[in-house]
């Protein structure tokens, strides 16, 4: 049986029947020509969501992704180092001093699972450095996603490749030059290599690495040209937090502070999520909400799932996929 017909036939109340309405709908949206933009929340890329997100990039499934800078590079140090990281099923029951051997062995839990900095972090950063360094000394500006897209096109990390390069997102993403916004790029491990090396003077112009405001003015730029009456964006939020309160609201800016009244609004919006409804709650806010904020409208299809995204999004995805 296809994974979507087991879905079909099993999942029919409740949040299962969500996560099958917010596929239908995410499929409905596609069927009639209009583009998606995904956001990536927590720690998805060392969940190995790559796995399913990379072949939604290929098969045009998704046409923009904005991240945090952790999932950004977090795919990166997968594809360099899967065969150092440690999985620890038992970490409910890791104690202080547990967690203490493994910062002496470098090791960085992210839940279950540990990544490797020397393997990883400290790999990418000697590459990574070479490409700053280069930009700066030539007086050129890129965004972070625009750094990663050279070293992955350069072909300089294919040494060190330790999973099958179709389960990269990031890689395919370079592939098809897909736009990318990392809002907060500075909260990220690079983030903060970038920043001790400017402090350092390896980089003399923080500027060389463009970040947020940039990244909201290229967001807009993008949402004006891309979205029409006829064609419009839809919004498929895995996780909360500033990968989806960033682009969602590039809407209302459009509308209220340049007055680009013909903009449409957001055509779609899904999100998968484990925060609990409740007031004050950006993550948790139900799709209504939004609306007071002009960012959906009341005929706009909206979904929540509520559980695990590493268990609800490769599902979505299985069904978007048709498999």
């Amino acid at each position: 049986m296809k994974v979507t017909d087991f879905l079909k036939n099993q999942y029919r109340h409740f949040n299962a029947a969500a996560l099958i309405d917010a596929a239908e709908g995410y499929k409905t949206h596609l069927a009639k020509g209009n583009k998606m933009l995904v956001t990536l929340a927590g720690a998805m890329s060392t969940a190995e969501l790559g796995i399913s997100l990379a072949e939604m990039i290929r098969q045009d499934k998704i046409h923009a992704i904005s991240c945090t800078g952790a999932n950004l590079e977090e795919d990166i140090f997968n594809l360099v180092a899967h065969d150092f990281y440690e999985r620890i099923p038992h970490y409910r029951d890791l104690t202080a001093q547990d967690e203490e051997d493994l910062l002496n062995r470098h090791m960085n839990r992210v839940t279950d699972t540990c990544i490797p900095e020397m393997e990883a972090m400290r790999r990418i950063e000697d590459t990574v450095l070479k490409f700053w360094e280069k930009a700066d000394q030539a007086g050129d500006a890129y965004f972070p996603h625009e750094f990663f897209y050279q070293i992955l096109l350069s072909g300089e990390l294919e040494q060190y490749y330790q999973i099958d390069p179709k389960d990269s997102w990031m890689l395919e993403a370079a592939k098809k030059n897909l736009p990318i916004f990392v809002p907060g790029w500075e909260d990220s491990t690079l983030g903060n290599i970038y920043a001790g090396h400017v402090i350092s003077g390896d980089i003399k112009n923080v500027h060389t690495m463009k970040t947020g405001i940039q990244y909201m003015m290229q967001l807009a730029e993008w949402y004006t040209q891309t979205a029409k009456e006829e064609s419009t964006i839809g919004f498929f939020q895995i996780g909360g937090g500033i990968a989806g309160d960033f682009p969602i609201c590039v809407v209302p800016m459009l509308h209220q502070d340049l007055q680009r009244t013909g903009v449409p609004l957001w055509g779609y919006f899904a999100q998968i999520s484990d925060s609990t409804t409740s007031y004050g709650s950006y993550s948790g806010a139900v799709p209504n909400e939004k609306i007071t904020w002009g960012k959906l409208g009341k005929e706009t299809p909206k979904f929540i799932v509520e559980s695990d995204a590493t268990i609800v999004a490769p599902l979505i995805f299985a069904i978007v996929l048709d498999l």
